[in-house]
């Protein structure tokens, strides 16, 4: 029988511990956050699914995680579960699925930037839809994912045009708030 610690899992200990069940759920651990130096610790959950993370899904993560890690025998902390909001930038083709139909800003490996509508993802490309030309006419362009060395979700305060979202594959849905 192995002896247990009276300290906090490492980062390690937490996704071995808590993978398998949030896969379950239908999410994936982006990354754990351990942060012994506040009164009381805190261990950060950082999560993601391809429905995105709302409040039910935050508080059913909560609870299963709060009931794996008290089988550890640890000091006590703070249980923080959360997204990885729009600041994280996009680098694996999930994250490019995952943010289907959100506007980003996307460095090219030749050092040009474009802002646009992520599309669909095949393979090793993702398709923008961008507005060019003098009337602003929305085209879609294929992009090489290993082309794109910096992409990040931008915040949006209206919603996007209907065209837009259609050209993106989200016909009829509203923007993310």
């Amino acid at each position: 029988m192995a002896e247990r610690s009276t300290g906090l899992p490492s980062q390690r200990q937490v996704i071995e511990l808590l993978d398998g069940e949030f896969a379950r759920i239908g999410f994936d651990i982006e990354n754990v956050v351990i942060d012994a130096a506040t009164r009381p610790p805190r261990i950060t959950v950082v999560t993601d699914g391809d429905a995105g993370l709302d409040l039910d899904s935050v508080a059913e993560l909560s609870r299963v995680a709060s009931e794996l890690l008290d089988e550890l025998d640890t000091a006590a902390y703070v249980l923080e579960v959360t997204s990885p909001g729009v600041e994280r930038p996009l680098t694996t083709d999930k994250h490019f699925r995952r943010a289907r139909g959100r506007k980003v800003e996307v460095t090219l490996s030749d050092g040009s930037t474009v802002t646009g509508r992520l599309g669909a993802v095949r393979g090793p490309t993702v398709d923008l839809v961008l507005r060019e030309g003098s009337r602003g006419e929305f085209t879609v362009r294929e992009i090489a994912l290993d082309t794109i060395t910096n992409a990040v979700v931008q915040v949006e305060f209206s919603p996007p045009n209907p065209h837009e979202l259609e050209l993106a594959g989200q016909p009829g849905k509203e923007a993310a708030t």
